[in-house]
């Protein structure tokens, strides 16, 4: 390919502003359009790419790819009309708010199998989690026994949006589980399997929005490995910690380098015990100090276009497993199922 990708970013808020600053730093894609509510109209941005207010302008725009930074809400409908204008689309995560959702965006996809369809599952591409999997696919270690996951902040953050969509459950459909906690259900997924059977309590007894605060799960894949989950927006100090317990060992991811740098270092600690250890086992830690997860990311959504290959992470099939285990611990808990009314497909 030696015309770079026409690239279109629909939302254009602080993520669709991250990646264009990742898409532009490729000789083999440029950002020729964005639009967002927030403009008063049509125009120009000073460096260049024209702006609109709504998606369909940017649509109108000769495209080759569309980024999907917008709510929940519209997220599935600006996808499968990307699709249907012959883009291949990137799209942040969730998917949108239930899996009805992405189950459309799927069916979409299969209508226009020349196009590719990726999500943001950034967490895939950090060091940490790319060398723990590597640890755990060689084999030496044994299978997977257990996992304890925590991921939490202190509050829902609106990340410098002019209105707090992530607290409307019409917008958002969902709370910290779908917003945040959803990239630790992606991960628990990818080093324990598939979990079929799932008991949960979820709560917003604390900042009392109309979606979830916290949530706390207990999961067992057909395999019979088990996860804990605690998905928060009560941690006072931003955490994200996950454990792997293995047969002859152990990984723990501690920290997650994040734009706003509050969750601590990065490391990935690998655990060697012995017979004779006294329950003090040899660790080694690695602190990682880049974050190459946002380029990775986007430099495998232009592969997989330039190369006819398919989408090896955050394909539309991860997302849909994903947000079938979000909603099972949703509906794992009788009450706030019933209150919600969260039907098998998590339409409300």
């Amino acid at each position: 390919m030696t015309t770079p990708l026409r690239v279109g970013i629909a939302g254009y808020g602080v993520v669709g502003k991250r990646r264009r600053k990742f898409i532009d730093a490729r000789p083999d894609m440029t950002t020729v359009a964005v639009c967002d509510r927030t403009f008063a109209g049509a125009g120009q941005l000073a460096d260049g790419p024209r702006h609109y207010t709504s998606y369909r302008d940017l649509l109108g725009e000769d495209l080759d790819a569309l980024f999907v930074c917008l709510t929940n809400d519209v997220a599935p409908e600006v996808t499968m009309a990307g699709l249907e204008h012959g883009l291949h689309v990137f799209c942040e995560k969730p998917p949108g708010r239930t899996v009805d959702d992405i189950r459309a965006v799927m069916a979409c996809e299969q209508r226009h199998p020349g196009q590719r369809l990726k999500y943001g599952f950034n967490h895939r591409y950090h060091e940490s989690v790319r060398e723990a999997l590597d640890i755990l696919r060689a084999g030496k270690m044994g299978r997977v026994l257990n996992l304890r996951g925590v991921y939490g902040k202190s509050k829902f953050i609106s990340f410098g949006q002019d209105s707090d969509w992530r607290v409307d459950r019409a917008v958002a459909g969902g709370g910290i589980l779908l917003d945040q906690g959803i990239h630790m259900v992606d991960l628990m997924r990818l080093f324990g399997g598939e979990f079929t059977e799932v008991h949960a309590y979820v709560s917003n007894a604390h900042w009392g929005h109309d979606v979830e605060d916290n949530a706390y799960a207990l999961m067992r894949s057909a395999d019979g490995v088990v996860g804990m989950l605690h998905s928060t927006a009560t941690e006072w100090r931003h955490r994200f910690r996950l454990e792997v317990a293995l047969e002859r060992g152990g990984l723990v991811l501690s920290g997650i380098l994040s734009g706003s740098k509050s969750y601590g270092a990065e490391t990935l600690t690998t655990v060697w015990p012995d017979a004779d250890d006294k329950g003090d086992p040899r660790e080694q830690t690695t602190r990682y100090n880049t974050d190459p997860s946002w380029a990775d990311e986007i430099a495998e959504f232009a592969a997989a276009i330039r190369d006819g290959t398919p989408i090896r992470e955050g394909s539309s099939e991860d997302a849909l497993r994903t947000m079938e285990t979000v909603y099972r611990i949703y509906r794992a808990d009788p009450e706030w199922a019933a209150r919600w009314g969260l039907g098998r497909g998590g339409e409300e």
